[in-house]
C-alpha cells in the first residue's frame, strides 16, 4: 500500500468522528449494479431543521479492458456533472481525467481537469478548475519511508495571482495507530490520533487551533463492534457536544443507521438533533 491522497491524511481519525452519524437528517441510499456493470447510486436527505430535501442520482460505467470510467451526476438543485477518467494505462498508478458540470437555470458551467499518480514511495495530485472566474490550480504530493508520511498542498487563483492555499502534514501509519499533524496557510494547526486497540474497537483524538481567534478544539471518539452487524459509536468535544450513534445490519444489503446530538451545555433547554438514515445495496 502507497501513501494516500493529501486529503486522506488522517482519514481513519475522521471516520471516527465523522461516520455514522447524521444529526437531524433523514437520509436515505441505494446503491444498485447491473448485470451489464452499470452502478447505480441514489440517495436522498432531508433536513430536520430547515426543511430542505436533497436529492442525486448518479451512474457509473467502467471499461476494465481499457481502464476507462464514465459518471454521470444530476442533483434536485438541477445541477449535471459527467466525469470521464483513465487509469493505469499510460503509466501504472497514473489517473486522467476530466469533470463539467452545467446547472440550466442559472447557465453556470464550469469544468475540471484531475490527474494523479500513485506509488508505493509517493502520491500526487495535480487539479486544474476551469470555473468562469478564472482557472485555480491544487496540487499536492505526500510521501513516504518506514511509516513516516510528509505531504504538502498548495493552491492558485492564475486569474489573481496569489496562493489561495499553503498547508503542510506530517504524520506517521501502522495498520493499528495512525498520528496525523497539520499546518493550514500558518494559521490552523491541529492533530488527530487513531488506534485500533482491539479487533472490536477503534478510538480517535482531535485537536485544533486557530492562531487567529485562539480557539482550541478538542474531541474524543470511539466505535465498537457489537457483533458482525452490530456497532455503536460515541464522541464528545470540549464544547460539551456529545454525539452517539447505532448502526445495525438488517439484513443483507440494508443497513439502518440511528444518531444524536446531545448539547450538554444546555441539556434542560433542549434544541437536540436526531438523525437516521437506511443504507440499501443490491
Amino acid at each position: 500500500m502507497g501513501p494516500p491522497p493529501y486529503p486522506d491524511l488522517g482519514k481513519r481519525a475522521k471516520d471516527v468522528f465523522n461516520k455514522g452519524y447524521h444529526f437531524g437528517l433523514l437520509k436515505l441510499d441505494c446503491k444498485t449494479k447491473t448485470s451489464g456493470g452499470v452502478q447505480f447510486n441514489t440517495g436522498g436527505t432531508s433536513n430536520q431543521e430547515s426543511g430542505k430535501v436533497h436529492g442525486s442520482l448518479e451512474t457509473k460505467y467502467t471499461v476494465k479492458e481499457y481502464g476507462i470510467t464514465f459518471t454521470e451526476k444530476w442533483t434536485t438543485e438541477n445541477t449535471l456533472g459527467t466525469e470521464v477518467s483513465i487509469q493505469d494505462q499510460i503509466l501504472k498508478g497514473l489517473k486522467l481525467g476530466g469533470q463539467i458540470s452545467f446547472c440550466p437555470q442559472t447557465g453556470y458551467k464550469s469544468a475540471k481537469l484531475i490527474s494523479a499518480f500513485q506509488n508505493a514511495r509517493v502520491a500526487m495530485n495535480f487539479d486544474i478548475d476551469l470555473d468562469q472566474n478564472g482557472p485555480n490550480i491544487l496540487g499536492s504530493a505526500v510521501v513516504a519511508h518506514q511509516g513516516w508520511l510528509a505531504g504538502y498542498q498548495a493552491g492558485f487563483d492564475a486569474n489573481q495571482s496569489k496562493l489561495t492555499k499553503s498547508n503542510f502534514a506530517l504524520g506517521f501509519a501502522t495498520n493499528e495507530f495512525v498520528l496525523h499533524t497539520s499546518v493550514e496557510d500558518g494559521q490552523t494547526f491541529g492533530g488527530s490520533i487513531y488506534q485500533k486497540l482491539s479487533p472490536k474497537l477503534e478510538t480517535g483524538i482531535n485537536l485544533a487551533w486557530s492562531a487567529g481567534s485562539h480557539n482550541t478544539k478538542f474531541g474524543i471518539g470511539a466505535k465498537f463492534d457489537l457483533d458482525a452487524d452490530a456497532a455503536v459509536r460515541a464522541k464528545v468535544d470540549n464544547a460539551c457536544q456529545v454525539g452517539l450513534g447505532y448502526q445495525q445490519r438488517l439484513r443483507e444489503g440494508v443497513t439502518l443507521t440511528l444518531s444524536a446530538l446531545i448539547d450538554g451545555k444546555n441539556f434542560n433547554n433542549g434544541g437536540h438533533k436526531v438523525g437516521l438514515a437506511l443504507e440499501l445495496e443490491a
